[in-house]
C-alpha cells in the first residue's frame, strides 16, 4: 500500500509487512550489498541460545501461577492490590520479550521452521497470559471506584498504577462479568482466522497471471511483482500489469468479499458483546479517541481534495499524458541516478535530526550504529520494515530492507523515529507504561521524515536534486493522507452496514470501493478516468482485517508536519512537548498527549496544514517547471 512503514507489536506483522512508499520521482535500482555480521541484528541481547528462552517460557507459566492466587484477592489491601499488580506488569514485559524474540527470528529467515515454531509457540504463550489474567478487570471494577480511590490512598507506591486503574474503570460499560471476560479470551485463537485466511490464499495458494512486458520479459505477477511493475517506465505495460493483477482478484471477488464479510461480523459481534454502539466506536474507545477525530479527517480530506485533484493534474503534466488513468498513479515523473550507501543514509538521518537537540543525536548516533538492525533484503527475509519496541528492558530491533535509493533513506529515517520513541518511552516510564498507541507512533516516525525533507532541501545543490526530494515528499503526503484517509471512509461504510445487519458480498465492496475511488481521484471532474476493474483494489488491501488501524497514519502525517515546522521555526516550548510527549508513552491516552503537545486532531486546523503544506511543494514544483520551459 502507498504508505509509510510501521512501528511492529508482534499481533501487527501482516500490517508491518504490507506499507511501502511508492516514491513519483524515482531513484537509481538497487545495488547490490554485501551482508555482513555487522549489518544484522544481535538477538542474542534478548536470548543466549534455546535453553534461556525456554527458561523464560517456564518463569512465564510460573508466574501466571503466583498471578492466579491473586483472584478474588485484589480488594483484599492496598498492599495485596500492588502486589498482584506488580506480578501482572512483570508477566505482560515477559510475554513482550519472549514474542518480540519469536517474531524477528521468524522473520530474518521466513523459510526456517524453528521460527516458524517458535512463532506458534509465542502466539499460545501470549494466549496464555491474556486468559490467565482475565479476572483483573472485573475484579477492579466489583471493588468500583470509592473502594480502588481507598487503596491508592492507603500505598503510595501504588500510586503507580493509578492510570491503569481509571481506566478499566472507564470501561466499567464495556465489561464482562469475570466468566465472560475468560469466555472472550478464549475465542481469542479462533477470531483471526478471517484474516488468517486471507494470507494464505492471497500469498499463497492465489494462481497469478505471467504477464509478457514490451521488452520481452515475462513476469510471474504476484503481489510483490505488481508492486514492482506498477510503475514502468512504458505505459502500455502499466496498463497490462493493472489488468492482469486486478483480473485476478475479481476471480476471487467473491472469496474475497466473504473473507472479508468475516472480519465485519467479527468485529460487529465483538462491539455488540460490550456494548458499544457499533464497530467504529469500539475500535476508538480502546484509545480513549473522541469520535471527532475520525469524523474531522474524513470531512477535511473532502473538503480539500482539490488539492489531491491538483496533484494528479500535475502528475499528468508531468508525465505527457492527456488522459491520465489510475494505472498513472505510480509511474515515476523524474528519474535520478542518485544513490544513497547506508552510511551516507545514516549521515544524512543524524544531520536531519539535529533539531531534535544533542541529547537525542547521541543517542540516535549510537543506537543506529549498534546491532540493533537488520539492514538489507536477502532471500526469505521478510519483506518490508518495522521497528518493535516490545523488550522494554533490552532496546527496539529495526528491520529494513534497505536499497541504496532516496525511499530506503526515508524509511531507515521513519524507523529509527520509531526507535527513538521506545528509547525515550522506556527510559522515562514503568513497563506499564513504555507501550504507546500507534496514534502517536506514526508522529514519531513522519515527523523525523519531514525534518528530513527540509534538511536535503537546504543542502540540494540543484533543482534536480530539489525535485527529487520535492517529490517523494508530494507522494508520501498522497499516498500516507489522502489514500490512507480513502482506505478510512471505505472502512467506515462496510463497518456499517454489517452493524446494522445488512449482508455484504464482495460485489458489493467493489461498488462501494468504486464509487470512493471515483470520488477522490476526481472523475467527475475530468481529472482521472477510474476503470471499473481497478475497484477490485479493496480486495488487495489487508489493512481492513485489523479494523479502523490505517486512518492513524492520515491523522499522524497532518500532526507531523506541524509538530516538525514549529519545532524548525524553534517556537518557544515546541521541541520541549513534543519531546514529553514521546517520552509519556502510554501513560496518559493518546489524543490528550498528543493536544498537550500542541496539536488538536479533532480539529480541522492540523488538516489544514498539510494540505497548504502540499500545495507548496506543488507551487515550488512548478516553479522549477516553468523555469525550464515546461
Amino acid at each position: 500500500m502507498d504508505s509509510m512503514t510501521t512501528f511492529k507489536r508482534p499481533a501487527l506483522t501482516l500490517l508491518a509487512l504490507s506499507f511501502a512508499l511508492a516514491t513519483a520521482f524515482s531513484t537509481a535500482p538497487a545495488i547490490a550489498q554485501t551482508d555482513t555480521v555487522a549489518d544484522r541484528w544481535d538477538l542474542t541481547a534478548l536470548y543466549q541460545d534455546d535453553a534461556a528462552f525456554d527458561a523464560d517460557a517456564k518463569q512465564l507459566d510460573a508466574q501466571l501461577k503466583q498471578l492466579a492466587s491473586c483472584r478474588g484477592q485484589l480488594g483484599a489491601s492496598a498492599a495485596r492490590l500492588k502486589s498482584c499488580l506488580d506480578l501482572y506488569a512483570e508477566a505482560r514485559k515477559r510475554v513482550g520479550r519472549l514474542t518480540s524474540y519469536a517474531s524477528q527470528y521468524y522473520d530474518q529467515d521466513t523459510g526456517d521452521g524453528k521460527g516458524n515454531q517458535l512463532n506458534q509457540r509465542a502466539a499460545l504463550l501470549g494466549n496464555t497470559f491474556a486468559q490467565a489474567t482475565t479476572f483483573i478487570q472485573p475484579e477492579i471494577l466489583a471493588l468500583g471506584s470509592k473502594r480502588i480511590d481507598a487503596l491508592l490512598a492507603k500505598d503510595k507506591g501504588l500510586q503507580l498504577y493509578r492510570f491503569q486503574l481509571t481506566s478499566m474503570l472507564r470501561n466499567a460499560p464495556h465489561t464482562l462479568d469475570g466468566a465472560g471476560e475468560q469466555l472472550l479470551a478464549q475465542f481469542g485463537l479462533a477470531t483471526g482466522s478471517a484474516a488468517s485466511v486471507y494470507r494464505t490464499l492471497a500469498n499463497s495458494e492465489v494462481p497469478w497471471p505471467t504477464v509478457k512486458l514490451s521488452n520481452g520479459k515475462e513476469v510471474r505477477l504476484d503481489q510483490a511483482a505488481y508492486t514492482k511493475y506498477r510503475g514502468d517506465d512504458n505505459r502500455a505495460d502499466r496498463k497490462l500489469v493493472f489488468d492482469a493483477f486486478f483480473g485476478k482478484w475479481k476471480d476471487y471477488e467473491r472469496t474475497f468479499g466473504e473473507t472479508l464479510y468475516g472480519q465485519l461480523k467479527t468485529d460487529a459481534a465483538y462491539a455488540k458483546v460490550r456494548r458499544y454502539a457499533d464497530s467504529q466506536s469500539a475500535a476508538l474507545d480502546s484509545d480513549n479517541l473522541p469520535p471527532a477525530v475520525y469524523q474531522t479527517l474524513i470531512a477535511q480530506t473532502n473538503a480539500n481534495l482539490p488539492t489531491l485533484h491538483r496533484y494528479f493534474k500535475l502528475r499528468a503534466r508531468m508525465l505527457g499524458v492527456s488522459d491520465l488513468a489510475y494505472y498513472d498513479i505510480y509511474a515515476p515523473l523524474l528519474k535520478s541516478d542518485r544513490t544513497f550507501p547506508l552510511a551516507e543514509g545514516k549521515r544524512m538521518m543524524l544531520a536531519s535530526a539535529a533539531p531534535l537537540g544533542t541529547d537525542y543525536v547521541t543517542a540516535l548516533t549510537a543506537a543506529a550504529n549498534a546491532r540493533w538492525m537488520d539492514v538489507y533484503p536477502r532471500p526469505r527475509k521478510a519483506a518490508g520494515a518495522y521497528m518493535n519496541g516490545e523488550a522494554y528492558d533490552v532496546h527496539p530491533f529495526v528491520l529494513l530492507n534497505y536499497t541504496d535509493n532516496y525511499e530506503a533513506v526515508s524509511t531507515l529515517t521513519h524507523e529509527w523515529g520509531h526507535a527513538m520513541h521506545s528509547v525515550l518511552a522506556n527510559k522515562a516510564q514503568p513497563s506499564i507504561y513504555a507501550p504507546y498507541s500507534i496514534f502517536v507512533a506514526e508522529i514519531a516516525s513522519t515527523t523525523n521524515e519531514a525534518l528530513l525533507l527540509e534538511h536535503q532541501l537546504s543542502v540540494a545543490k540543484d533543482d534536480d536534486e530539489r525535485l527529487l526530494y520535492l517529490g517523494a515528499a508530494l507522494e508520501g503526503l498522497r499516498g500516507t493522507f489522502f489514500r490512507q484517509a480513502m482506505f478510512a471512509e471505505f472502512e467506515a461504510a462496510i463497518h456499517a452496514k454489517v452493524d446494522q445487519g445488512e449482508a455484504l458480498t464482495g460485489e458489493q465492496m467493489t461498488a462501494i470501493y468504486a464509487d470512493i475511488l471515483k470520488r477522490y481521484h476526481g472523475e467527475a471532474q475530468g481529472v482521472m478516468k477510474i476503470d471499473p476493474a481497478y475497484a477490485l483494489e479493496w480486495a488487495y488491501v489487508p489493512h481492513f482485517y485489523h479494523g479502523f488501524y490505517v486512518f492513524q497514519y492520515a491523522t499522524s502525517i497532518a500532526a507531523a508536519q506541524d509538530f516538525a515546522q514549529r519545532i524548525l521555526a524553534k517556537e518557544p516550548g515546541a521541541l520541549a512537548a513534543y519531546l514529553k510527549m514521546l517520552a509519556s508513552g502510554g501513560s496518559a491516552y493518546p489524543y490528550e498527549l498528543v493536544k498537550a503537545a500542541g496539536v488538536d486532531l479533532a480539529t480541522p486546523k492540523p488538516y489544514q496544514a498539510l494540505v497548504a503544506r502540499m500545495n507548496s511543494i506543488m507551487d515550488r514544483i512548478e516553479a522549477i517547471e516553468s523555469k525550464r520551459g515546461k
